[in-house]
């Protein structure tokens, strides 16, 4: 159960004055950023957790205490934070033994005045990974919105064996009291089709490439792992020369066990550009199907001689404690395993995160003419929350985050994986969509725009009722973007219910597929929001940072 840290901040430098008291702590716990009594803050378990020690030495540099490397924990995965809001931020890291986490904050990076915050423990049920949701962060801003911050972990049965410190920043969203331009970035699809890291290439790049723009937050679409996707040492390239991977025994072999999935994350965590983006850019996580196997869906039997345990629901257990164990996001106290939520980024843009893969029913030839729970694929309730929030939605701009394209054809062998099932009326899973998106029209709900990822090229998509076949609805854009380091595939072919328009694509040639990352065919999409005039310009690029195709969008009702 969880439970809120308030006021446990202290400035720096500052003693306890009486022995420390035991405070225990989950996984995941809030800490309120408000002041108290510092001496007995520090008596009260700064002390007890190693933190007096801390406060003495300032945290800026090594422990005062010298060890052997061994006693003291180590920070294999670097640091994150995400589902940042005006007055909150998560923030996430990972130990190797069991340990608690000190964090410091600070309104500048060279942690001048920096304050001290307790942290949760990690222990091994946890995959040694902690969480804490900061409150009241805002006060620690500078005039920029920026926080920046270090974590540090205590050893439980050491006190003084203290980690080196791994720092980190993020930059709170703007408001309507401190407006500013908003830019933040999204893609998907992370180390898929046996392409893993390559020191020869240089790792995961395109997280570098990210990292360059400067971006406010990252929203990733989904497959940040892939679970069912394992590596081999060597892959032969299109041009016959030899991209060579770093293996590890967890991408050795599909995932099917808790710490299997776990060790997914841990080999992505391996690369330094990751690490280095995660600490610089607040993240927005997603799932799809690869954190859990591809295509799968709820009551799943596989027909996969890879796996031992069969039954989707168990794999899909694991595979949703892993993912919830390594992302930065923020659980609901009602529903600690809900992934779709939404936060507001000032009075200029709303994101709504879906989730296409927790309530959908069976994957099928999709051609159901009547509702039922075989045409699920948001769910009743999911889909109640969707348009009763865009509903209440005072954003100029409301970005649906979505892990899967509306009108591309995603198969599964015979049967298809998302909503479209080929040109025609309504059906299947379309139905679900298609009230949606006439809910969004009868209530003059303006101004939506999809992104996504999953399919492995990039593309700009413009849909409309003139061309559809459906046609309560009105006209909005889809831009789909990826993959981040994975094959690249595609395109695929557009079904015609809500008449989408093909504006932009860029993927394989012809005859190409499971493109290597050494061939350049790796994309983000890059979101700008102008603050006076709430123009939203949506930029898809590749690998190298180039822009490869542009939209300006002004909303509804705005003056030419």
């Amino acid at each position: 159960m969880s439970r809120r840290l308030s006021d446990l901040l202290l400035p720096r430098n500052r003693n306890a004055t009486r022995p420390p008291e035991t405070l225990t702590t989950p996984a995941t716990t809030t800490g309120e950023l408000s002041r108290m009594d510092r001496r007995k803050l520090l008596a009260r378990g700064l002390q007890g957790a190693g933190f007096g020690l801390l406060a003495t030495s300032g945290l800026l540099g090594a422990p005062s205490i010298v060890m052997a490397e061994g006693r003291r924990p180590r920070m294999p995965s670097g640091v994150m934070s995400g589902d940042i809001t005006a007055s909150r931020a998560m923030l996430w890291s990972q130990t190797d033994k069991p340990s608690r986490m000190l964090i410091e904050l600070a309104d500048n990076a060279e942690m001048r005045g920096a304050f001290q915050v307790r942290g949760p423990v990690a222990l091994p049920t946890d995959g040694l990974t902690s969480k804490l949701d900061l409150t009241r962060i805002g006060t620690r801003a500078n005039a920029q919105g920026e926080v920046f911050y270090r974590v540090r972990y205590a050893a439980l049965d050491d006190h003084k064996a203290i980690s080196e410190a791994t720092s980190g920043r993020l930059i709170l969203p703007p408001s309507a009291q401190k407006p500013r331009a908003l830019r933040f970035v999204w893609s998907g699809d992370t180390v898929g089709q046996g392409w893993g890291i390559n020191p020869d290439f240089g790792g995961l790049r395109l997280y570098e490439t990210m990292r360059q723009v400067k971006p406010d937050f990252f929203l990733h679409s989904g497959d940040t792992i892939y679970a069912d996707g394992p590596v081999e040492e060597s892959v032969t390239q299109h041009d016959g020369s030899l991209w060579r991977n770093i293996v590890t025994p967890a991408k050795s072999k599909v995932a099917e066990t808790l710490d299997e999935y776990r060790g997914q994350y841990a080999y992505n965590l391996m690369d330094e550009n990751l690490r280095r983006f995660n600490a610089d850019v607040p993240m927005f996580a997603q799932w799809d199907d690869h954190e859990t196997t591809n295509n799968w869906y709820p009551g799943e039997i596989l027909e996969d001689d890879r796996y031992t345990e069969k039954n989707l629901d168990v794999l899909s257990a694991n595979a949703k404690r892993a993912f919830l164990e390594n992302m930065p996001l923020r659980t609901h106290p009602d529903a600690p395993e809900r992934i779709h939520r939404n936060f507001s980024f000032g009075p200029g843009l709303e994101m709504f995160m879906l989730d296409m893969r927790t309530f959908r029913g069976p994957n099928s030839a999709n051609r159901q003419s009547g509702r039922g729970p075989e045409t699920d694929y948001l769910g009743r309730d999911q889909l109640a929350w969707l348009k009763q929030s865009l509903k209440a939605s005072t954003a100029t701009w409301k970005i649906i985050a979505s892990d899967m394209p509306i009108g591309l054809l995603v198969r599964d062998g015979d049967n298809f994986e998302n909503g479209a099932n080929g040109d025609g009326e309504v059906l299947g899973r379309e139905q679900e969509v298609a009230e949606l998106l006439k809910f969004v029209r009868d209530h003059d709900i303006q101004n939506l725009v999809w992104l996504t990822a999953d399919v492995h090229y990039t593309a700009a998509h413009h849909y409309s009722p003139d061309r559809a076949v459906f046609k309560d609805f009105n006209p909005f854009w889809e831009f789909v973007s990826g993959p981040i380091h994975a094959g690249t595939y595609g395109p695929g072919e557009l079904d015609n219910t809500f008449g989408p328009s093909l504006e932009f694509v860029k993927a394989p040639p012809e005859g190409r597929s499971n493109m290597s990352p050494s061939e350049g065919f790796q994309f983000f999409g890059q979101v700008d929001l102008d603050p006076e005039s709430e123009a939203l310009t949506v930029t898809l690029k590749d690998i190298h940072g180039a822009s490869l195709y542009q939209q300006v969008l002004t909303p509804a009702g705005a003056m030419a």
